[in-house]
């Protein structure tokens, strides 16, 4: 009785595993945001741990509030001086542009703007090899969705400012935002 009885605990209790890690994948899958790719070929997934990567600098429009942030190998190139010494960023360099629709700040005792509503994540990557026609950078825009809590591939991203914007500071090896002081 007793050994039929381990057999059935461990028996419910594999099924449970099975049924959580089963709902946990399909859950995944249906959210995973490094499963999407840019109609250029910029997989979200190159970006892998941007939430946690150094912050660039910040920007505000009238429409967004925009953090940048890049990886640690752009990081070091920020601090050797590039794009400023005249040298190019590294293969390898990364940024993201983070951005957020504002609101008013109802706790703070002066006027602020803080974010509220998250929107977009516009990414570059230097790979000069598979981005030739571009000074070596890719690009490309995924959209979040709030109602479904999903990133989405931006279809018009091929049109998207990328690379047209970002020829205008071609002598900055394309890249907006300097390394802020702090």
């Amino acid at each position: 009785m007793k050994r039929q009885r381990k057999l059935t605990i461990a028996l419910a209790t594999g099924l449970l595993a099975v049924l959580g890690g089963a709902a946990l994948y399909a859950q995944d899958k249906n959210n995973d945001k490094y499963a999407l790719v840019s109609p250029g070929g910029i997989a979200f997934a190159d970006f892998r741990g941007y939430e946690d990567w150094s912050v660039v600098s910040s920007a505000r429009t009238d429409e967004v509030l925009k953090v940048i942030v890049a990886n640690p190998i752009m990081i070091k190139a920020y601090k050797s001086g590039i794009p400023g010494n005249g040298q190019p960023f590294p293969e390898g360099s990364k940024i993201v542009k983070l951005q957020w629709k504002p609101k008013k700040s109802t706790e703070a005792p002066f006027v602020v703007d803080v974010p509220d509503v998250f929107s977009q994540a516009f990414v570059m990557e230097k790979d000069s090899k598979r981005f030739p026609k571009t000074g070596g950078w890719g690009y490309a825009l995924f959209n979040y969705e709030v109602a479904s809590d999903t990133f989405k591939v931006d279809p018009t991203a091929l049109a998207d400012c990328g690379h047209k914007c970002h020829v205008k500071v071609e002598a900055k090896n394309y890249i907006f935002h300097p390394y802020q002081k702090r």
